[in-house]
């Protein structure tokens, strides 16, 4: 059994900031579980790949400040998933120099990002670009322009180099992502409460099993089913509101943090 508490190092997701872990921190200090935060908002040009360089780079700065030698747990929000699978899939997939006890992705889009692809969709992505300007992307934003947006493409040579490394059995995968059984408009207003989603025939549709931005079929990986919050129909369960459960909201949501806290403080390691 691994010492308890296990380090964990916390990796944001793309347009966004350390600052959306600062609901968890608390928590893990009350648990004495030390963590690191991961920033990588300054590396505006960067492709997911070197942000995986620099991922690496951190948790060996967070090793030997700490002398911590053993297994850590990484969490993740949205595509800082794809970069941290990155490092520990492709650049150590094979060497298994990083000893990872667990990897915690909360809404992350394994499988590619549909809205990826719907932003240079000649119909829909002017519109979609507008409605979400200011919200999930920045003004003026230009996909084609955006490293990262280019690697989350369902047929980009990033996500395809990241579908034939195959996730580590030395590794506990966990996946926690959020949907909308009540079908509220509230939970994500800018699709009406839907998530964009591509279907098996090659169609683009919205779909309610989504976060807004993420669907939950997107999020799944082999041998692992994702834990879908909340739990049950009813719309009562979304606590403390809807839009809590949105894919920009996930990190500081209360119930998402609570499954997070009971993964870092109960999981043992694979065997």
């Amino acid at each position: 059994m691994d010492p308890y508490p296990v380090p964990v190092i916390l990796v944001h997701g793309w347009n966004s900031h350390p600052g959306i872990w600062n609901r968890l921190v608390p928590l893990l200090e009350s648990a004495s579980i030390l963590s690191s935060r991961f920033d990588y908002a300054g590396m505006q040009d960067a492709t997911l790949p070197q942000i995986a360089l620099a991922l690496e780079q951190h948790i060996l700065s967070v090793m030997d400040a700490s002398g911590y030698d053993g297994k850590i747990d990484i969490v993740c929000h949205s595509v800082g998933t794809c970069a941290a699978r990155y490092l520990l899939e492709v650049l150590d997939g094979t060497t298994r120099r990083e000893r990872v006890r667990q990897l915690i992705g909360i809404g992350p889009p394994n499988d590619g990002s549909a809205l990826a692809e719907l932003f240079h969709d000649p119909r829909h992505g002017p519109a979609i670009i507008r409605s979400l300007a200011g919200t999930f992307v920045p003004p003026g934003f230009d996909p084609s322009a955006d490293r990262i947006v280019q690697d989350v493409r369902p047929e980009s040579p990033f996500m395809k180099r990241l579908r034939s490394a195959g996730t580590r059995d030395d590794i506990r995968y966990r996946i926690i992502a959020t949907a909308n059984p009540g079908r509220l408009p509230d939970f994500f207003p800018w699709f009406e409460g839907k998530t964009w989603v591509r279907a098996e025939d090659g169609q683009y549709r919205l779909t309610f099993e989504g976060d807004g931005i993420v669907p939950n079929s997107e999020s799944v990986l082999p041998g692992t089913v994702p834990e879908i919050l909340p739990a049950g129909l009813s719309s009562s369960r979304f606590l403390p509101s809807p839009d809590q459960y949105c894919h920009i909201s996930q990190p500081r949501n209360p119930v998402v943090i609570e499954r997070v806290m009971q993964h870092l403080k109960g999981s043992k390691s694979k065997t």
